[in-house]
């Protein structure tokens, strides 16, 4: 079965065909959805319009797109360029409630926008569909109860649906924010980076601006640079990232011209794909000044025997020789664990992974789930409390199930091209970052 001219499947399953050649590929990445719901939100907050280029499509951004239109920004795509969005800021006076906001499946819009929510009046209801239900909110729930802020659930603390008491904002329209002394919230380091990006994201508007002190050590490190790096982009730059502390001082975002980066985390499936069946592929504008830290993926499969260069024009993989299984902690890589686990049986040694405990609380169990696919086609594949051990073989394809997770699809896609007989149960899930994905497999093919 192939995609259609949407590039996305016409069956609830996808027999994925195995390449027996080299790969030469050169992909084009949409961009990251990362820095763009970042983007977005900034672009909602400034006072004036920006425009945003290389903007992805998938359900995250459309997600996040909706809700800060209803919550007042204007909301324009370009007619000849569907990647081209303009944002008509509110300068921070976002329409009061009651609203509904949709989040959909998307995690970080859900968790971005109940944070937002904090600097309208009225009460907001976030929502998604059900598995977004079952996501954890309490951390960013529990901080912004700290800070004054109502936060009701429907059913069960720490999870959506919630309703949310914004604080209102005061002041005329673009002042700056009221002085005050700065505000301080204490949270886990070792839970999601989004919890902590949320409050981030909002804290210049907060009178005398935000402390968050945090409790545990920080993972995902790279998430919080790249939202330090957006937010002065934007025209906030005081802002602070220490060993415990997180200081961001009152300010406010301007509107600018902004041009998205490719996303580091989807590119790293071609990129595997060149590790798996050899040969090179290529990702254009994914160079060695990315701004992501899943870039670093590159260096991994390097690590693995590939060689990576990267230039002003992008990354490109190649394997020629044999993989090398290696030992790795991949608590700043934590989206990328399914990728390196289709990718180690294939190696000739074990490949052990420590560190990522935390994302058995992604769309999936990204643990659990992933070592029972794995050995549905006779991989060796074991859970440990914060990774995974994975040794060298395989047996044949199987049916894979995705767990309502665009990642562990995307990476039994990749697994596909050199095990024959993979097939993708649920393959539309990619649309949440990737809808032209099995498009993009399907281009892999030819040899040029």
């Amino acid at each position: 079965m192939v995609a259609g001219d949407s590039g996305r499947p016409s069956s609830t399953v996808y027999l994925v065909q195995a390449i027996e050649h080299p790969l030469d590929a050169v992909v084009a990445v949409p961009g990251s959805k990362s820095i763009a719901n970042r983007a977005l939100v900034c672009a909602a907050l400034a006072d004036g319009v920006s425009t945003l280029r290389n903007v992805p499509g998938g359900d995250d951004t459309a997600a996040m797109l909706e809700c800060i239109a209803l919550l007042g920004a204007g909301v324009g795509v370009a007619a000849d360029d569907e990647t081209v969005v303009e944002i008509h800021g509110t300068a921070a006076e976002l329409r009061p409630g009651p609203l509904t906001l949709p989040t959909r499946l998307a995690g970080t819009t859900s968790r971005f926008v109940t944070a937002l929510c904090a600097l309208g009046s009225g009460h907001y209801e976030i929502d998604g569909l059900p598995p977004l239900r079952a996501r954890p909110m309490g951390p960013l729930h529990d901080a912004l109860v700290s800070l004054g802020v109502a936060v009701q659930p429907a059913e069960r603390w720490g999870h959506l649906p919630v309703t949310v008491g914004g604080l209102g904002m005061p002041g005329e329209r673009g002042a700056a924010p009221v002085d005050g002394p700065r505000r301080v919230v204490s949270m886990p380091g070792d839970i999601s980076s989004q919890y902590i990006t949320a409050l981030m994201l909002i804290a210049p508007y907060l009178p005398g601006g935000l402390r968050i002190e945090l409790t545990t050590p920080l993972v995902s490190r790279p998430y919080v640079t790249i939202t330090t790096q957006v937010m002065a982009i934007f025209g906030v730059t005081d802002v602070s990232v220490a060993t415990t502390t997180i200081d961001v001082a009152p300010g406010r975002y301007v509107a600018c011209s902004y041009a998205i980066e490719p996303d580091a985390s989807s590119a790293s499936y071609p990129l595997a794909a060149a590790a798996l069946c050899g040969g090179r592929v290529s990702i254009p504008d994914l160079g060695a000044e990315a701004m992501q830290g899943d870039a670093a993926f590159a260096d991994v499969l390097g690590a693995m025997g590939c060689t990576v260069s990267r230039d002003g024009r992008g990354t490109t993989v190649e394997r020629h020789g044999a993989l090398h299984g290696i030992s790795i902690n991949m608590a700043d890589l934590s989206d990328l664990v399914p990728t390196l686990a289709v990718v180690a049986p294939f190696a000739d040694s074990p490949t052990e992974i420590t560190g990522v405990g935390f994302i058995r609380a992604k769309e999936s169990d990204r643990l659990g789930d992933l070592v029972a696919e794995l050995r549905q086609c006779g991989i060796d594949a074991n859970e440990l409390d914060d990774g995974l051990h994975i040794n060298p073989g395989v047996t044949a394809g199987a049916a894979m199930q995705t767990h309502h997770d665009h990642r562990l699809a995307m990476a039994f896609a990749i697994l596909g091209l050199r095990l024959p007989g993979v097939r993708v149960h649920d393959p539309n899930v990619v649309t949440k970052s990737w809808p032209a994905f099995w498009t993009m497999l399907e281009s892999m093919r030819s040899e040029r």
